[in-house]
């Protein structure tokens, strides 16, 4: 529901201020978004820990030439309900990245659309010792992929962006993907582990783009908080075996 003291340009406005992240929404979007008439804002899903708490919320505008766009709202934080000063908000104009970002925290995802209640169901799991067999195993028999023609190039783009590692795949693979019109993510792994003295959390990501020529790639992204001060770090390469190796590295394991 929207906020009747609140018009869609304030609420605009505050959206685009508060997350982090706002500089990737792609300027075709942006744009749109100036020309919104009204809104209406929903909670998709929630979670709430001692801990730690996260919220999805869905927000959907009625633009002026009769279309619909949706942007998704990811805020969360420490404690049950947190502080506002102490709130991370994270925007994307598409499901598929909210639910990788969402995936990343504490909690994972919820397994599907969320419950009447509200409450997600996570699908991480922890308590477990770290054992590098559980890092380099062989992934589950894939499903088949299902494309989807949704601005890959652009995902693309973003996921290049976002990776910290020196050896991220470099300028020959961005022009490639500049030619990709269909894209399909796939969760290959995910877990939490008690890394030294703290819990840390590792996923790792397919990134498979349908390239104009008919043929196939993919980026593998690496989630993990298994940084010194325990921050979020994205890292990218262009193989899978390079990237479940840079994880166990990041245990400590020799």
């Amino acid at each position: 529901m929207s906020d009747p003291y609140e018009t869609t340009e304030q609420h605009l406005d505050r959206l685009l201020r508060c997350a982090l992240n706002s500089f990737d929404l792609s300027d075709s979007t942006v744009d749109r978004l100036g020309t919104a008439l009204a809104h209406s804002s929903t909670l998709h899903s929630s979670l709430h820990s001692a801990d730690f708490h996260r919220e999805t919320y869905r927000h959907t505008y009625l633009l002026a030439d009769g279309s619909a766009l949706t942007l998704w709202e990811l805020m969360h934080g420490a404690g049950r309900h947190g502080t506002a000063e102490g709130r991370v908000h994270e925007l994307y104009d598409d499901e598929t990245e909210v639910q990788v970002a969402t995936a990343r925290l504490p909690g994972g995802l919820p397994e599907g659309p969320a419950p009447a209640d509200g409450d997600a169901r996570p699908v991480w799991d922890t308590g477990l010792d770290l054992d590098s067999a559980a890092l380099m195993a062989a992934p589950p028999v894939p499903t088949p992929r299902t494309y989807a023609p949704d601005n890959s190039a652009d995902h693309a783009r973003r996921v290049l962006r976002r990776a910290e590692n020196a050896d991220r795949p470099g300028e020959a693979t961005a022009r490639r993907l500049r030619a990709s019109f269909a894209h399909h993510i796939t969760q290959v792994f995910g877990r939490q582990y008690r890394v030294g003295t703290r819990e840390a959390g590792f996923t790792l990501y397919e990134h498979a783009f349908l390239l104009l020529d008919g043929s196939e790639t993919s980026l593998w992204e690496v989630e993990h908080t298994a940084t010194p001060d325990g921050r979020h770090m994205c890292e990218v390469y262009d193989d899978e075996d390079t990237a479940r190796a840079a994880m166990e590295s990041r245990t400590g394991i020799c």
